[in-house]
């Protein structure tokens, strides 16, 4: 046995099972130790096998169509990677290489379904446990799609918040302008034609005319600052559209490539076809 079966209740997919099954599968595994820099697979190898990290870190990463390095995770003690591929059988989407000197714990196919056999509720709790899995990733790439910025930080504001909002707009408006003439009209009109309450030189209004810019100055950068927060919101959601625009774009040009492969070779083939002597 190569480790306590108690370290397998701190793998995510491994969670559910009781200590007898734990024990059970502690005994199929296989220790390897990776130095830095090796490589577990590489993208497009056949997926025979998954791994949970014993000691260490693991670095899962792909190269996109220009080359880049795409980093997805980097697994750390206690947590699994590679376990699609053993599942469904199919190619590796991913590669895998050993941030540092690591242990890795390797589950073989053959192994696992020899365990399912025995313990077949093992296999439910696992498939229970790649379910929620499945669950969470939807939910997040539904929270990644194309937002509102504006309904996002509508939905966040407060009322003191939506008042200064309010003010902000109003004072750059027609009817806040059309408002104050109005007012100082009736203000200078009543206070020399009607009887006065602020004589001539007007100190009364001139006071409350130079306290009214401290208060839309100060009220005016509050909003400002909020239209800040929500700029960089807006950048932040730019971002990932064209990230995910650019890897739509990569998605397109592999179809692209097949395709054109597809049809080169069967060109060929009827180049051949027809070149053969009647």
């Amino acid at each position: 046995m190569v480790c306590d079966p108690a370290f397998l209740g701190e793998v995510p997919l491994f969670k559910l099972l009781d200590e007898q099954e734990r024990t059970g599968l502690a005994a199929v595994l296989d220790l390897r130790s990776v130095a830095k820099g090796e490589v577990l697979f590489r993208t497009g190898d056949p997926g025979d096998r998954m791994f949970v990290v014993r000691h260490g870190s693991v670095e899962i990463f792909a190269q996109d169509k220009m080359g880049q390095k795409i980093i997805f995770e980097t697994a750390g003690p206690g947590e699994q990677f590679g376990e699609l591929a053993l599942f469904d059988g199919g190619a590796r989407t991913a590669a895998a290489a050993a941030v540092e000197d690591s242990e890795v714990l390797s589950l073989d196919r053959e192994d696992l379904l020899g365990f399912i056999r025995r313990h077949p509720d093992a296999g439910l709790d696992m498939l229970a446990i790649m379910a929620r899995r499945i669950r969470e990733t939807n939910l997040r790439l539904a929270s990644m799609a194309a937002r509102n910025v504006n309904e996002m930080m509508a939905e966040r504001l407060t009322p003191l918040q939506r008042t200064v909002d309010w003010v902000a707009a109003f004072s750059g408006s027609i009817p806040f302008l059309m408002l104050h003439v109005l007012l100082f009209a009736a203000w200078i009109g009543w206070n020399t034609l009607l009887v006065p309450f602020d004589p001539y030189p007007f100190g009364l209004l001139t006071m409350a005319v130079s306290l009214e810019p401290i208060v839309l100055s100060v009220l005016v950068l509050l909003s400002q600052s909020r239209q800040s927060a929500k700029d960089r919101i807006r950048a932040d959601i730019e971002y990932d559209v064209n990230v995910k625009a650019e890897l739509e774009v990569a998605h397109l040009h592999g179809k692209v490539d097949v395709l054109m492969e597809s049809t080169a070779a069967r060109l060929e083939r009827m180049e051949r076809l027809l070149s053969r002597p009647k």
